[in-house]
């Protein structure tokens, strides 16, 4: 058998790392190297096969056509190399690490789990939370949970099963609710704000078709749930995903004066490609159903047409 030409094996190994993150500093960290040595490797592969695998600014590197069928076949090997390698047994069940929001984790994910643990008592599960960018393997994650717009474009790694449709709304406090019957008293009050996602109230006034005024006072936390607190306290109004607020309102602790809009984004599963594990497509399985059982907010649409077919006069806020 002809010995094999292969470019040297370090060099395809940074390039394979960079074509799966599209970060040289990403790709630095999963190699624990510096992101000079990356930026080497690939320029000395580029040499070898006399062939341009990236382009674009040094700071916003793409890869070529050729380097994305280079990338994408050494991901595919390396799967497999990864696959057949023998490993000691383990020492137990490895528990299925799931990826989650944490204020979803927190309100709709976790008090439906234990459904989950008694149809898999098997299957040990360890919730860990997340709002940003993730690494199936980098990071030791079975299966994600994020929310996605249907134009997002296809995650090259992950396969996405949409499991829950979102609806978005302004919530209050039943004191706060009995001061906020209409559009501009809720108008006036203070707004509450998370920093993990400010944009919330413009999405939902583009959303429902409604323009509010500014407000004198804003107030702003670090996440959804300490807002959600401030919102269950009286500190304002805040606006939320239906999902982190149902068990909120069917309790009494919260008010959705205007009802709930559909949003475009719906929250989904993501594991990785050809290579999910038998618990994290039980669990996606499982995901599936419950969001299929997640009754949607009723009658919301209606209330927020009611409330954007009255003229929004206010008086100037008072400072």
């Amino acid at each position: 058998m002809a010995a094999r030409s292969l470019p040297p094996l370090n060099a395809l190994r940074a390039f394979e790392a960079f074509g799966r993150h599209g970060r040289m500093t990403l790709a630095a960290d999963e190699l624990c190297v510096t992101h000079g040595a990356i930026s080497r490797q690939i320029r000395q592969l580029e040499a070898h096969l006399g062939a341009a695998l990236t382009e674009g600014p040094r700071t916003r590197l793409v890869l070529t056509e050729a380097g994305l069928k280079l990338a994408q076949a050494l991901t595919l090997a390396f799967d497999q190399i990864d696959a057949a390698v023998p490993r000691p047994p383990a020492a137990g069940d490895r528990a299925l690490v799931v990826s989650c929001l944490p204020t979803f984790a927190m309100k709709w994910l976790i008090p439906r789990l234990p459904d989950f643990v008694a149809a898999h008592p098997d299957i040990p599960v360890r919730i860990v939370e997340s709002n940003g960018p993730f690494d199936f393997r980098a990071d030791g994650v079975d299966l994600a949970i994020r929310m996605r717009l249907p134009t997002a474009p296809p995650s090259p790694d992950a396969d996405v099963t949409p499991f829950l449709d979102h609806h978005v709304g302004p919530v209050v406090s039943p004191l706060l609710a009995a001061q906020a019957g209409d559009l501009a008293a809720l108008a006036r009050l203070p707004r509450l704000h998370t920093r993990t996602f400010l944009e919330s109230w413009a999405e939902w006034e583009a959303a429902a078709g409604i323009v509010l005024p500014p407000t004198a006072v804003n107030r702003e936390f670090d996440h959804y749930f300490y807002m959600l607190e401030a919102a269950a306290a009286g500190l304002g109004a805040a606006v939320a995903p239906w999902a982190f607020v149902a068990g909120d309102l069917a309790a009494g602790r919260l008010v959705a004066p205007l009802g709930m809009i559909p949003g475009q984004a719906r929250v989904c599963a993501l594991m990785p490609k050809a290579r999910a594990s038998r618990a994290a497509r039980r669990f996606r399985d499982w995901l599936v159903a419950q969001g299929a059982a997640t009754p949607p907010p009723a009658g919301s649409q209606q209330l927020v047409e009611r409330a954007r077919a009255k003229p929004l006069t206010l008086s100037p806020p008072a400072i």
